[in-house]
């Protein structure tokens, strides 16, 4: 099972939980892509089996800079991704209410209508709750794994 990870971040934590990520599949027996930098024909010429997305939040709910050429070039090339498995870690501060993991939610929500196949619910990290956010996405993250073992 070939994994490709990206990350969009604010401050270099969701990247930080990316790269954890991919440390740990690869420990699962993974084959892993870390795309950095990320760019649609990357994700393309890596041609994975899955997907895993991590993404913090900026603003109002915005995705970060890092990230937001990808998704808008993913909106416009729109390459299906059917019945890809894909997961997404989405980072946020519930204390901005409605806007909370919003940009792991736009994530998700292009993923789903390029047609890949979600296997696991998004995870939704708080900044609020918690300062080791790599740690706290470990239970999720074996989950995952399973799943995409699984078939």
């Amino acid at each position: 099972m070939h994994l490709a990870i990206f990350s969009g971040s604010v401050f270099g934590t969701a990247d930080e939980v990316a790269d954890v990520a991919a440390e740990r599949c690869r420990a699962a027996g993974l084959q892993v892509t870390r795309l950095k930098p990320l760019s649609v024909d990357a994700l393309l010429e890596a041609n994975a089996d899955a997907l895993l997305a991590c993404c913090s939040t900026t603003g109002m709910g915005e995705l970060p800079d890092t990230i937001q050429d990808f998704y808008y070039e993913m909106q416009s090339r729109f390459p299906l991704l059917t019945d890809k498995p894909f997961g997404v870690i989405a980072l946020g501060d519930s204390g901005y209410g409605d806007t909370f993991c919003q940009g792991g939610e736009q994530i998700r929500e292009l993923l789903l209508e390029l047609q890949a196949r979600e296997i696991s619910p998004m995870l939704r990290l708080d900044a609020s709750e918690t300062v080791t956010p790599e740690t706290d996405a470990e239970p999720w993250l074996d989950e995952f794994v399973a799943q995409l073992q699984a078939g």
